[in-house]
């Protein structure tokens, strides 16, 4: 979870580096629509990194959830196994 978290901040500070380094060295009107461009290829790829954050972050509570469950479980099968030793 955190490498993720660490991955998509790295690619997302790394993106905004590349838009702000083309934006200095734009000039003219043609390098401004590809500055509009940019824009929105950025903000698609925010968008996508927020909905992976937010998969990746679902997954982390179904798997939490799972781990709890199966701690439950092992508790009963151990109390079931002790009562039948008990007999």
């Amino acid at each position: 979870m955190k490498n993720t978290r660490t991955t998509l901040k790295i690619a997302a500070a790394g993106l905004a580096m590349a838009v702000m380094a083309g934006c200095a060295s734009q000039a003219s009107e043609e390098q401004s629509g590809q500055m509009s461009q940019s824009e929105m290829q950025s903000q698609e790829t925010r968008s996508m990194a927020r909905e992976a954050l937010n998969t990746a972050q679902q997954a982390q509570r179904t798997a939490e959830q799972a781990l709890q469950q199966s701690q439950q479980n092992k508790q009963e099968m151990d109390r079931m196994f002790q009562r039948s030793m008990q007999k």
